[in-house]
């Protein structure tokens, strides 16, 4: 059975726009927002050069890399085309007002630790 983790309100999570969700281990996971209230998570790395997703532009069900702009799909985390790669996503779900994210996949998908160059520091410490 699977278990589902609380993570907040749909109000905490800025309409176009994302809330980061640290973990024991790995690096942080995005959620982001949609103008139509869907919401979506990815891991926080772009599969380019390892930046910030949490920090993008939200443009319908994509979000754009702070860094060099690449595309990345919310619900598959592919990026568009010419660009290749993909970024994990994870489980989520909207319950009334309440966003969830599967707690087994919070704890075991993309919890290797990343080099420094990919997300800016060791993406096992926490600040």
């Amino acid at each position: 059975m699977q278990e589902w983790k609380r993570l907040c309100r749909l109000g905490d999570i800025p309409p176009l726009g994302a809330r980061r969700v640290q973990r024991a281990q790995g690096a942080d996971v995005a959620v982001f927002r949609t103008a139509g209230d869907r919401v979506f998570a990815l891991l926080d790395r772009c599969p380019h050069r390892g930046g910030p997703l949490s920090q993008g532009i939200v443009h319908g069900e994509r979000v754009s890399c702070p860094l060099h702009q690449w595309s990345i799909g919310l619900a598959d985390g592919a990026a568009a085309a010419p660009d290749e790669g993909s970024t994990p996503a994870f489980s989520v779900q909207l319950r009334g007002d309440e966003v969830w994210l599967d707690a087994a996949e919070l704890a075991s998908r993309a919890t290797e630790a990343l080099p420094a160059s990919a997300c800016g520091r060791r993406c096992t410490e926490r600040a």
